[in-house]
């Protein structure tokens, strides 16, 4: 982990096969300097302190976001939300499965939150939400990809910490689970913008313009995400 020359910000750089270098702010509320493989130490420092103004402005907007995030219980009644809707969460005395989305709630095995434990609870969200994503997100990448014009390699949904998704060098997207909860338009924005990224690494004008010739509203899509991306949490 870096620190800016005043040491008013920690950054962490990730060096690829990239033009130019953008800053970026993490779900995590992380600082991430994403710089071409030639940007020594003192070049991406300048970076960082060019701009101090917007970093600043951008944590002070991720503060405010997160500060209403949602924490759930695994309580009966609770909200849980998949593709976007809120459903009410129901213990469940036995049933085959850990986790089931049934008429119109998620009905949870009761067990795995004796004893005041939710690790298993979220376990089983999580396994439900990667089963769903795998079948929804592979189907929406061979929607959009012959729109963007490009063939990915393969598909993964797992955890991926502060990202949304991921796209390789080899051309592998991963998504991770949490998409699952948001809107589908929300999802399709996500697997356009790792499409776009098999034609530009980075996120420069042409990168946007690809993404806004497939979605000309992804502003309005990047936006959302931007403001309730903090309540898609477990």
């Amino acid at each position: 982990m870096k620190t800016s020359k005043d040491e008013g910000i920690a950054y962490e750089v990730v060096r690829s096969q990239r033009s130019t270098a953008d800053i970026i702010i993490e779900r995590d509320g992380s600082v991430v300097v994403r710089a071409p493989e030639w940007a020594d130490d003192e070049q991406v420092a300048n970076i960082v302190e060019s701009k101090h103004y917007w970093i600043y402005q951008g944590l002070a907007e991720w503060r405010d976001l997160n500060a209403t995030r949602v924490l759930r219980e695994y309580t009966n009644g609770e909200g849980f939300l998949y593709l976007g809707r809120g459903y009410r969460l129901l213990l469940a005395g036995e049933q085959e499965a850990p986790l089931q989305l049934k008429n119109g709630r998620f009905s949870l095995r009761r067990d795995l939150v004796e004893g005041g434990e939710i690790t298993a609870a979220q376990a089983a969200f999580r396994d439900f939400y990667v089963a769903k994503g795998l079948d929804r997100l592979r189907a929406r990448t061979e929607y959009y990809a012959p729109k963007v014009g490009v063939t990915p390699n393969g598909l993964d949904v797992r955890d991926l910490g502060h990202r949304w998704a991921s796209c390789s060098p080899a051309g592998d997207l991963a998504f991770h689970w949490k998409c699952m909860m948001a809107p589908q338009t929300i999802i399709d924005y996500v697997v356009v913008h790792e499409l776009c990224h098999l034609h530009h690494r980075d996120h420069t004008g042409a990168f946007w313009n690809e993404v806004d010739k497939v979605m000309p509203d992804f502003r309005e899509r990047k936006n959302w995400l931007r403001v309730n991306g903090a309540g898609l949490a477990l």
